[in-house]
């Protein structure tokens, strides 16, 4: 079966008329006409739009000898508006989860604070608290958007590939400082909690910097945190198929695919 035909097979199971193709596409109808009468070829981004229309793999469209089968995996194109959209919505996410957990780590320094006035320090807590819950909860909203590229095999531009290989290298590099700087301050902060904790310093020695120490763990939580996950976005983008095989080796999704199976 030639391109040409599956183009016209699968458009009309899909119950897609010409215009309706074209649009999706971003092409004229004319060109749409054109691929089905076998008198020509789309280029390759708008090829590997097709995959993902119809959802099936680029080798079922190109090769002639490959039939169609809902097993067949099949890959996600992803243009570079896309890729570019994910990553700054993957740093605007990152500064909700850190701002959120920093906020509730830091929600109990006005109890040392105020400690002789129990009303006060509540308010200040409870506001804290409820801020962070809301950053937190935000992130999760935003984060639904682009959930399908972490969980599908994904397709790019050679060019553009390259390009976001050598920005994921470059944003490693430069986040990688400041994510030990906040290890640093967590470890910095938690170790002497942890001092008190086995009675090697007295409390009483601590209790007035407990503040201090608790704002650098809060501090470091979020430098941790922003830095992780905007290396993630690029690892996820770049380091595709290693994700998805780690994925797929999940607890979780070898129990799903049991059950399947079963």
């Amino acid at each position: 079966m030639k391109f040409s035909e599956k183009l016209f097979k699968l458009r009309k199971e899909k119950g897609l008329s010409q215009e309706a193709l074209a649009e999706k596409l971003n092409t004229t109808r004319q060109a749409i006409s054109k691929w089905e009468n076998d008198q020509g070829f789309p280029e390759t981004e708008k090829l590997l739009m097709l995959g993902n229309i119809f959802e099936v793999s680029i080798d079922y469209l190109l090769k002639d000898t490959v039939e169609h089968s809902h097993e067949d995996e099949h890959s996600y194109y992803v243009s570079k508006e896309m890729a570019e959209g994910y990553v700054l919505s993957q740093r605007k996410i990152s500064k909700y989860f850190a701002i959120g957990f920093s906020l509730l780590i830091a929600s109990t320094i006005p109890y040392f604070l105020f400690k002789q006035d129990p009303l006060i320090y509540t308010i200040f807590i409870t506001i804290i608290v409820v801020f962070g819950i809301g950053s937190i909860a935000a992130g999760f909203i935003e984060e639904d958007r682009y959930s399908i590229l972490k969980r599908e095999v994904l397709i790019f531009d050679h060019h553009y590939l390259k390009e976001l290989s050598n920005r994921y290298e470059e944003v490693k590099r430069k986040n990688t400082a400041i994510m030990v700087v906040g290890l640093c301050l967590i470890v910095a902060g938690g170790i002497s909690f942890l001092l008190v904790k086995k009675e090697i310093v007295a409390a009483f020695v601590l209790m007035p910097y407990y503040p201090l120490l608790i704002a650098f763990i809060a501090v470091g939580v979020y430098l941790f945190i922003r830095t992780v996950s905007v290396i993630d976005s690029y690892r996820i983008l770049v380091k595709n198929k290693e994700h998805i095989q780690r994925l797929n080796n999940t607890v979780l999704n070898k129990f799903r695919k049991k059950l399947n199976n079963f």
